[in-house]
């Protein structure tokens, strides 16, 4: 990738961050100070933060869908048992076997 030549011809998506981190390098006496264009570098190569933040988007989404399928399960059964059966004045049960 740093040869700036694409799989298709032309640049690379990822050599104008290269062209960054190989000037900040050439000019530094510390290469450390170079962090950031390696890792803005590293980042278009591989997508580590991308996948990351997205891992953790679908963890989220996944936590609160269940959490609201849960929720939505404890209204059912309240909307089932009914507000006359929640008071005790009709048993289900009894209702059934009298018929």
């Amino acid at each position: 990738m740093a040869s700036g030549f694409g799989y298709h011809g032309g640049v690379s998506r990822c050599f104008a961050y290269w062209q960054e981190f190989s000037k900040c390098y050439a000019q530094t006496d510390v290469p450390s100070q170079c962090r950031a264009q390696a890792d803005d570098y590293l980042e278009c190569l591989h997508h580590t933060k991308e996948i990351a933040r997205a891992k953790a988007v679908k963890a989220e989404f996944i936590r609160k869908a269940e959490h609201q399928a849960h929720e939505g399960r404890k209204a059912a059964d309240i909307l089932a048992d009914g507000v006359i059966v929640g008071v005790g004045l009709i048993q289900r049960g009894e209702a059934a076997h009298s018929k």
